[in-house]
């Protein structure tokens, strides 16, 4: 089975440095680019289940609860999907529930890892996890500030430039 290298490169980022808000951005631009107006799409609900992860890890559980219960109802209406990708879909729908008890009752984060079941998939990703330098299935460096708080670290000059260019070209057309 082929699957897309950005899928791939999600399930690197997700079991080797938790690097969770590029998970978010591989598969989201993957996500527009072949299927950008579904919103059920099983891409968003990696893309969700990911946030819900950076979420938790940062002490948000209010956000973790509600990003990991719409990605959790994506992937029920796509389960089938879940076993063409590679993964043990009754493990991984039944630990979702898990999860979001464990969120529920305000637990810690954890490293969750995928239950990939395809051997070639899983081979692919520890291939490009070695020739990256990462250690497949490594916890979650919570000292790692870089990770952890991303989104509060990034350069957002480019989103904000695009919102203003999209505020502007809104109000011209009224």
């Amino acid at each position: 089975m082929m699957y897309p290298k950005e899928y791939i490169e999600f399930l690197v980022h997700f079991h080797s440095d938790r690097d969770y808000f590029e998970c978010h951005e591989v598969l989201e631009d993957y996500w527009k680019s072949v299927d950008p107006s579904n919103k059920s799409s099983i891409w968003v609900g990696f893309i969700l289940f990911a946030v819900s992860n950076y979420h938790h890890r940062r002490g948000n559980y209010s956000g973790a609860k509600r990003t990991l219960s719409k990605s959790i109802s994506i992937f029920n209406a796509n389960m089938n999907q879940l076993s063409m990708l590679g993964l043990d879909k009754e493990k991984f729908l039944e630990d979702l529930g898990l999860i979001h008890n464990n969120i529920s009752k305000g637990s810690n984060y954890f490293s969750y890892n995928l239950p990939i079941i395809d051997q070639s998939l899983l081979s692919q990703c520890k291939n490009k996890c070695q020739n990256d330098g990462q250690k497949w299935c490594s916890a979650s460096n919570l000292e790692n500030e870089q990770i952890i708080h991303r989104h509060l670290l990034r350069d957002r000059s480019q989103v904000i430039k695009e919102r203003l260019f999209a505020l502007k070209n809104k109000n011209s057309n009224r």
